[in-house]
């Protein structure tokens, strides 16, 4: 196939079984039909389908847009791909609104290709593919971990080599400038299906790597820290951050119980991280090279507004 159809082995497979394709002029029902030198082959590709995902007006933050991907900055509380429990209310349905016209179709369905998530209560930067060529291109920087992923997080306790606990924590280790780097599988948890778990075998390798760019509190209590993912599993920095011993502030499934010693931050600051409703994440830088024009590019996204108000209480003094 010319590489510009961008026509997936799948989409390909699908072709065949409706009778879209012809060998000879006669319709190849057999997809293991052998195909001799000489033959012409045709592929009839319809128009993309509308998709069953209804448009909905909601605004976006928009940073960059062609006829190939758009870039997004999602607020925190935003779902990003309608699912049983939320049907409408999506990206999803903000983007075939927003792009409508513009939306070549992906796997034959007028629709936003999607090539990584983000969770709900965690807010940044999203590259949503337009067209089937984008979505491959995207989809294969994303597997092989080509893409730049930076996240910003608030933890408990400060991520240090010269802790001692933290030389017992499997997978654990640090790397020149402090930099603690988490190597585990992940799966799902055995008894919550909505959860992920650390193990070590059985599972999808995840790594990630954490830099503390400042602390709060006296003793340090909080960080906030640079999360980079060498991987993009679900929930990976949650799960990895609390394996460590270092969970989100906010974070309601991963995060525990924990809470900050008596007197660490003032009590302004106590009750911020307390009030603070969901976990303190956020995807704020994004790299990757344009799947058509194979330019470099890189999108940043500053902290959303809550989250600077949790870090300007935390650095509030008395």
């Amino acid at each position: 196939m010319p590489e510009a159809a961008a026509l997936s082995r799948t989409r390909l497979a699908r072709l065949l079984e409706a009778g879209a394709v012809t060998v000879g002029g006669a319709v190849a029902g057999n997809p293991k039909a052998s195909v001799e030198e000489g033959a012409e082959v045709v592929i009839t590709v319809e128009e993309a389908e509308e998709s069953h995902i209804l448009p909905e007006d909601i605004p976006l933050d928009v940073l960059f847009e062609d006829a190939h991907l758009i870039v997004v900055n999602k607020p925190a509380g935003m779902v990003v791909h309608p699912a049983p429990g939320t049907p409408s209310g999506t990206l999803v349905n903000a983007l075939l609104h927003h792009c409508d016209e513009t939306l070549s179709g992906v796997g034959g369905m007028k629709r936003p290709g999607i090539v990584h998530r983000i969770d709900k209560d965690t807010s940044g930067i999203l590259v949503v593919a337009k067209s089937d060529a984008a979505h491959h291109g995207l989809a294969a920087q994303f597997e092989k971990h080509e893409a730049r992923r930076v996240y910003m997080a608030l933890v408990h306790r400060v991520p240090d080599a010269a802790d001692p606990r933290l030389r017992g924590v499997r997978g654990v280790s640090f790397e020149p400038g402090n930099v603690m780097k988490i190597t585990t599988q992940l799966a799902r948890h055995r008894t919550d299906r909505q959860k992920q778990a650390v193990c070590f075998q059985n599972g999808r390798h995840a790594v990630t790597r954490a830099r503390v760019v400042e602390t709060f509190g006296s003793p340090p209590a909080v960080a906030l820290t640079e999360c980079r993912l060498e991987t993009g599993r679900t929930h990976q920095i949650r799960v990895h951050m609390a394996h460590a011993g270092h969970g989100l502030l906010g974070d309601p499934v991963y995060g525990g119980k924990r809470r900050i010693a008596k007197g660490a931050l003032p009590e302004a600051a106590q009750a911020a991280v307390a009030g603070f409703a969901r976990q303190a994440l956020h995807a704020e830088t994004l790299g990757f090279v344009h799947p058509v024009s194979t330019a470099p590019m890189e999108f940043r996204a500053e902290l959303p507004a809550d989250m600077q108000a949790l870090l300007a209480a935390l650095r509030a003094r008395g």
